[in-house]
């Protein structure tokens, strides 16, 4: 029965799958669709190929994208190499820098003076020596004690003469100034040749200058060229002063800080704030400004000394005048027998606490000859240069022949600027020549009887300046200067001035500076043969008369 039931189920079930019901008539049409079932598979194929050459465009521009990033980043890291070793080898230079610079100023302060200890340096030089004879000790000596000695005499009494006059002078001009108002003048000191005992050419003149103040509640600010602030390569020795209240000069914050309008410094009020430009005009500044003008300076003093003469005058015998018109501070003092006697009173600033000057004119000179304005002040190291000689003559051999080389050669040269005109050569470029020597020497080299010599020292470092157009200021930029003088230390590690500076430019100033070296070289011995031959030995002791 179960087999039967099975078979019957199995009938049914085949029946009902073969049934032509169960798959429609186009189910048998499969076989005929075929070419167009491949055609979609083709076509189906192609867009496959083509999305995958565009996926591996994409790929390929991401990887090339990809590969410049890596590479521009590996320029930036060789750049930051690259500036790390520039950085490296900049700090390298600039250590060098640093080294050589520190050499330089330790050479400088060290070497740059020391000229006239080598005997091959000398022998380098002297090329205009060639062919000139050169007076021997004999004579010079017997030039000297003939010509210069007898001077002696007549300096110290002018001196004496003169100081005291310009301290009565200087005494009426104080009692005529408005104490309130005007500048207070303090005691004159004596500086240059005169005072340094190696002037030889007459007519004699006194050179005095006379330090002056502002009036309460004012005080001047001085600024120098190396000072910190910007002054060009042509005002160095230079400086300016500034006019300002006593109280300004403290600093006040009221001055740098805007305090407010509803706030007040209780130091200062607002009407003392404000300066009138006619009051700094009567405190001497130069026009809408607060800077000491040297012009008025000079005009306010020449109308003092003026009164002060007026005061006074009834008490001499004589007149008293301003003799030369580029030189403010020239005098003369005239007597009915008809002789004069020429000083100049100069008027200068004490720079802060120090024996330093701003000068306000350079009487026949042309250190200051181009000064850029008048608001310019050239400085004066006159006290110390005094101080110095004083100070080196008392470690000097009795008599040494440092003065006498100085007063032979200013003789020379002033007998051969009357021959061949002036030069731009000074005598205090010849004094400047033995203030070096002076430090580069050894003391005995002084003695007395090494006159010849140490003048043919002199002769030969002024050719050797000449030649490199660089004679540079003793002081200025000097380590070794001694520490007795008090020097100020600014002035000591500023770099050197180099006092033919001018003459770099000026080629034919300089031309003619060389000449007139050369033919008074040439014309030495003749000199010295014709003032030593032509003076009577009765002269000798006494006081000489006719003009040098």
């Amino acid at each position: 029965m179960p087999v039967g039931l099975f078979r019957v189920c199995l009938l049914v079930i085949t029946a009902i799958v073969n049934h032509p019901l169960f798959f429609p008539k186009e189910n048998g049409t499969v076989p005929e669709n075929t070419e167009e079932i491949i055609q979609k598979m083709k076509e189906r194929e192609e867009s496959l190929r083509l999305e995958q050459l565009r996926l591996e465009q994409e790929i390929a521009v991401q990887e090339a994208t990809q590969k410049a990033l890596e590479k521009a980043a590996e320029v930036v890291e060789e750049s930051k190499e690259e500036k790390v070793r520039w950085d490296m080898w900049t700090a390298l230079s600039m250590v060098i820098f640093l080294l050589i610079e520190l050499w330089r100023q330790d050479f400088q302060e060290g070497n740059w003076q020391d000229i006239g200890g080598e005997e091959d340096d000398m022998a380098v030089l002297g090329k205009a020596f060639k062919g000139v004879a050169f007076p021997d000790k004999a004579l010079l000596a017997s030039f000297y004690e003939k010509r210069i000695l007898g001077t002696t005499g007549d300096m110290a009494r002018m001196r004496e003469m003169v100081e005291g006059f310009a301290d009565d002078l200087l005494e009426a001009l104080r009692s005529v100034c408005n104490r309130d108002a005007d500048m207070e003048v303090e005691d004159c000191m004596g500086v240059g040749s005169m005072y340094e005992n190696w002037r030889v050419r007459k007519p004699f003149v006194c050179d005095l200058i006379v330090p002056f103040a502002p009036p309460e509640p004012y005080c001047f600010r001085c600024q120098t060229w190396c000072s910190g602030d910007s002054f060009p390569p042509d005002e160095q020795g230079y400086g300016t002063i500034q006019v300002c209240r006593a109280d300004d000069a403290t600093g006040c914050i009221c001055d740098k800080t805007k305090l407010g309008e509803d706030m007040l410094c209780l130091l200062h009020s607002q009407v003392s704030s404000s300066r009138p430009s006619s009051e700094m005009e009567d405190l001497l500044c130069f026009k809408n400004t607060q800077y000491l003008d040297a012009d008025q300076v000079m005009k306010w003093f020449q109308i003092a000394v003026t009164k002060a003469w007026n005061r006074i005058s009834h008490k001499y015998e004589f007149d008293l005048s301003f003799s030369l018109l580029d030189s403010p501070g020239a005098l003369k003092i005239k007597f009915k027998s008809g002789k004069s006697i020429a000083f100049n009173l100069t008027p200068v600033v004490q720079y802060e606490n120090s024996d330093v000057y701003f000068i306000s004119h350079f009487p026949r000179s042309s250190l200051a000859a181009d000064i850029p304005s008048s608001t310019h002040w050239f400085l004066t190291f006159a006290v110390y240069e005094r101080r110095f000689i004083q100070l080196v003559s008392k470690t000097l051999p009795a008599n040494a022949c440092h003065v006498s080389c100085l007063q032979i050669l200013s003789f020379l040269h002033g007998k051969q600027c009357s021959l061949t005109g002036p030069s731009g050569l000074t005598n205090y470029h010849l004094k400047t020549v033995l203030l070096h020597l002076l430090q580069a020497r050894p003391s005995q080299d002084w003695a007395p009887e090494k006159l010849e010599a140490r003048l043919q020292d002199m002769l030969k470092f002024l050719e050797k300046c000449l030649h490199e157009k660089k004679l540079y200021h003793f002081f200025i930029g000097n380590g070794r200067v001694p520490a007795e003088l008090g020097f100020p230390i600014i002035f000591q590690r500023a770099e050197p001035l180099n006092l033919f500076r001018p003459f770099v430019l000026r080629r034919d100033i300089y031309r003619k500076m060389v000449d007139t070296f050369h033919e008074m070289l040439r014309n030495m011995s003749a000199l010295i043969n014709e003032y030593t031959v032509h003076i009577p030995l009765a002269h000798t002791n006494g006081i000489r008369k006719e003009p040098l």
